[in-house]
């Protein structure tokens, strides 16, 4: 996993080119003006998902992570806590190949929190829940960009 933000790029220089582009998109298009759903990108080797979501109580929420696409969380508006850790240390259930979905059960080994222009690289090892709340339930608009591995 890798966190930052998107107005220090210049401090993660061996992103891989994909990652890259998702961060290029980003500056050069509004996102806070695109509707909810899924918007294509390059077909489904990179496209963004808009989520905009209550964060919650960990309870409330469910650990994930993907085998087939890179997860690139980028705040848009609010702020959320996501939960990580690595999927060895899960508990790891049945793999969803339709959804790209890895559910799993688990405790956190880490948390970071994400607020307006902050970003966090999910690779497959990386097991997140996310919509966490920080300090109260809050309404928050975020881009997911999903890369193809």
């Amino acid at each position: 996993m890798i966190f930052g933000n998107i107005n220090n790029l210049k401090e993660f220089p061996f992103l891989e080119e994909q990652i890259k582009e998702c961060f290029a998109y980003a500056k050069s298009h509004d996102l806070n003006s695109y509707e909810k759903g899924s918007h294509e990108i390059d077909g489904d080797r990179i496209f963004v998902n808009i989520v905009e979501y209550t964060t919650t109580t960990p309870k409330e929420r469910f650990w994930e992570a993907h085998k087939n696409y890179l997860d690139v969380h980028l705040m848009i508006h609010g702020t959320e806590q996501i939960d990580l850790n690595f999927i060895q240390n899960m508990d790891v259930k049945e793999f969803v190949e339709k959804d790209d979905f890895l559910p799993m059960d688990g405790e956190k080994n880490s948390s970071v929190i994400l607020r307006d222009g902050d970003f966090l690289i999910c690779y497959p090892s990386d097991g997140h829940r996310t919509a966490v709340e920080v300090n109260g339930p809050e309404q928050i608009k975020k881009a997911i960009f999903k890369v193809r591995i």
